[in-house]
């Protein structure tokens, strides 16, 4: 029996008569994504072919949180401070984000966008934004109707900051 044929009668069943049960929205929400991080990936690499998804998350934190240290960083991350230490090594050497020490502390290091950091964020949020729009354009508006309420109380319920509050381009 197959994997997915195993999860599938392992899945909760909803409640008799509910809209929508959590499963078909899950399955949903599970294409859907595969979408989002292929327009995701597409509008990274028509801007720079050598940077990767994580590493577009590290500039995109930076890009809206300001600068940090890398305690920090790893932690909104949530990754491990060695991880996000490889990651911003590599994205100093590609002159995408600058390194220096601390005003507070000269053994703690803090790391912001360089100005080129800063152009690659907002061209690559620029292309995913048209992305998405093309595909919302060939939706039909009566299937429009509540996907902003829903997919904003979707985020909401994942604590993900809002684009709008976020600079349009927290979500990778």
């Amino acid at each position: 029996m197959g994997m997915a044929r195993r999860v599938a009668q392992h899945r909760p069943r909803a409640a008799a008569g509910a809209v929508e049960t959590v499963d078909a929205i899950t399955d949903a929400m599970l294409t859907a994504s595969r979408l989002l991080v292929s327009l995701s990936a597409r509008s990274i690499a028509s801007v720079d072919d050598s940077i990767t998804i994580p590493q577009f998350r590290v500039l995109v934190v930076l890009e809206t949180r300001g600068p940090m240290n890398l305690a920090s960083l790893a932690q909104s991350l949530d990754v491990q401070p060695s991880t996000v230490t490889r990651m911003v090594d590599r994205l100093v050497v590609a002159d995408l984000l600058s390194r220096e020490a601390s005003a507070r502390s000269r053994r703690e290091l803090t790391v912001g966008l360089t100005a080129r950091g800063e152009a690659v964020v907002q061209e690559v949020t620029a292309r995913r934004r048209r992305e998405i729009a093309a595909v919302v354009e060939k939706m039909p508006p009566t299937t429009r109707v509540g996907l902003v309420r829903a997919l904003k109380a979707f985020t909401a319920a994942g604590a993900e900051p809002d684009a709008a509050s976020a600079l349009d381009s927290y979500w990778v």
